[in-house]
């Protein structure tokens, strides 16, 4: 079983890494500033140092802080750990097929909920509501700041001694502010692949930091091209400063959470602030059934990778 949970948790981070990678340079590449290679390649450099340097405190809290699986007999944490990881993992892979960009967050939140279920152990639900009470809050913020960043931007770049060399100050910014959200993604979104092994008691923080970069770069640089498209060009018409504005709603919103251990959403915290910017702009430039569509695979997220999980659970006590 312990065979079974790393090697799921290798899958959960590659299929992290063709998921998410989009929200780090999917606006760079669709306002045509930054190339797909060109992000895919700052993506696995800076995420690679978020998960390491920052990614600890979110590893504690998906490792200990929903079920505690240390408290739990070897056994039973083990097939928590590998059904959990498997159904979160299941469903990310089966969006980023569809090319939608969903929270691994809430998978593998979900999955570790459904499994403790299934299990019939202890599922912490005050830590739980905390949890979910962010989901709700993270893109909420993140289009506030945009919408309000977004013109306040615009007129600093409209300012004739800074209108010289807009465009290059642009471009320079573009490339900062996908470092950090590459950055603040790793820090946080690492702990979807392998807080749960931490959480067995068999691996430190630290290993499973390197461990779940690792797996993510991989998925980054085989199948992160997918929903780049979605990001970067069907959800609203991007334009460099735009993007700009984006990606500093973005990065900050992730990095508070962060920083205070729980597990956010970076699809929820870059399309919230795509849409900010794409609000300023004008509601009528926005692609609403996109933004329909995805809310969706938000909502269904937690409870499919929850059931998936719950499922596997009853097979592997049935066959064992």
């Amino acid at each position: 079983m312990l065979l079974l949970a790393f090697l799921c948790a290798l899958y959960m981070g590659w299929s992290m890494g063709a998921n998410d990678a989009a929200n780090c340079v999917g606006a760079d590449i669709g306002s045509g500033v930054m190339s797909v290679r060109t992000g895919i390649v700052l993506t696995c450099v800076f995420c690679f140092l978020g998960a390491v340097l920052l990614g600890g405190q979110v590893i504690k809290t998906i490792g200990k802080g929903i079920v505690p699986l240390a408290s739990l007999p070897h056994q039973q944490a083990m097939t928590i750990a590998f059904a959990a990881v498997f159904g979160a993992a299941s469903w990310v892979t089966l969006a980023t097929y569809l090319k939608f960009p969903v929270s691994t967050s809430h998978a593998i939140v979900g999955g570790v909920a459904g499994a403790g279920l299934a299990c019939h152990t202890v599922v912490l639900w005050e830590k739980m509501s905390q949890i979910v009470i962010c989901w709700i809050v993270t893109p909420l913020g993140s289009a506030i700041f945009a919408l309000v960043l977004y013109p306040f931007l615009a007129w600093i770049f409209g300012r004739p001694a800074v209108r010289k060399i807009g465009d290059r100050l642009i471009v320079v910014l573009i490339y900062l502010t996908s470092m950090y959200l590459a950055f603040t993604w790793g820090g946080n979104d690492v702990a979807n692949a392998t807080g749960l092994l931490t959480g067995t008691g068999k691996f430190s923080a630290q290993q499973a930091a390197v461990i779940g970069a690792a797996a993510i770069l991989l998925g980054v640089v085989t199948w992160g091209h997918r929903v780049i498209e979605t990001i970067g060009f069907q959800i609203t018409n991007l334009t460099p400063l735009m993007t700009v504005a984006a990606e500093i709603a973005s990065s900050v919103n992730v990095h508070l959470y962060t920083l205070w251990g729980i597990p956010v959403s970076t699809s929820h915290s870059i399309v919230g602030a795509i849409f900010g910017v794409g609000l300023a702009t004008g509601i009528k430039a926005l692609n609403l059934r996109l933004v329909r569509d995805i809310f969706v695979t938000w909502a269904v997220t937690p409870v499919v990778a929850g059931a998936i999980s719950w499922a596997v659970v009853k097979l592997v006590v049935l066959f064992m």
